[in-house]
């Protein structure tokens, strides 16, 4: 009877820690988490973008700083979002396209999108631009400032943000780069980043860098 009364609680208790640890193994560590696209991109097969970056024309900003986040926002594409280079508008046919315009500026971007064949159009609007050097130094700050959207070219119909006018995006970091080019490509990668993190299930412990703020600079119609 002791020897049958041992061997139940023997098992209870295995049975208790099996559980444990089928329970343990069952749940996600923070590297394996994700989060949800808020449009997914990735599910757009066959479906070519156009990524129009603009800037206002009273904004000074180097002459090549919609180019290169033109091409951090692609990459990001690519790399992160998983859609294939063929389906993404290359900078150059952009370009040529407003270069040939003369009434470029007062089309509208699902025009854009149209004469271009693209079937979505991912608008970004930089809003804010400083780059300082640190005294005596080859060193920089930087600061950068823009808001996205994103269209249906057909229908004009805005896809993202749902909640929101836009989607505000806001890079900063100070005494991070040394020479002028580094600062301004950092800047744009950390806006790639905080912009195509939403378009595909992105793991949470990338989800979030340290070069975005939400607390300094220019307030937007989604509230800063």
């Amino acid at each position: 009877m002791k020897k049958l009364t041992v061997f139940c609680v023997l098992a209870a208790v295995f049975f208790y820690n099996g559980c444990g640890i089928v329970g343990l193994l069952g749940t996600q560590s923070p590297y394996e988490k994700k989060i949800p696209a808020e449009y997914n991109l990735t599910k757009q097969k066959g479906r070519k973008v156009l990524v129009l970056v603009e800037q206002p024309g009273w904004l000074s900003t180097q002459a090549n700083l919609r180019y290169y986040l033109t091409e951090a926002i692609r990459e990001n594409l690519i790399a992160k979002v998983k859609v294939p280079p063929k389906y993404i508008l290359s900078y150059n046919e952009l370009s040529e396209f407003r270069s040939n315009k003369g009434d470029f500026s007062s089309l509208s971007p699902t025009a854009v999108g149209k004469a271009l064949g693209a079937d979505i159009v991912l608008l970004v609007t930089i809003e804010d631009y400083q780059l300082s050097e640190v005294a005596e130094s080859d060193y920089y700050n930087g600061f950068l400032g823009a808001q996205t959207v994103l269209f249906e070219t057909a229908s004009g119909e805005k896809l993202w943000p749902e909640s929101a006018e836009n989607k505000s995006i806001k890079v900063s970091f100070e005494t991070g780069e040394q020479g002028q080019e580094a600062a301004v490509k950092r800047l744009v990668n950390a806006c790639a980043h905080c912009i195509s993190r939403y378009f595909y299930n992105c793991p949470m412990y990338k989800f979030k860098i340290s070069d975005e703020k939400r607390d300094i600079g220019w307030e937007t119609a989604e509230g800063g």
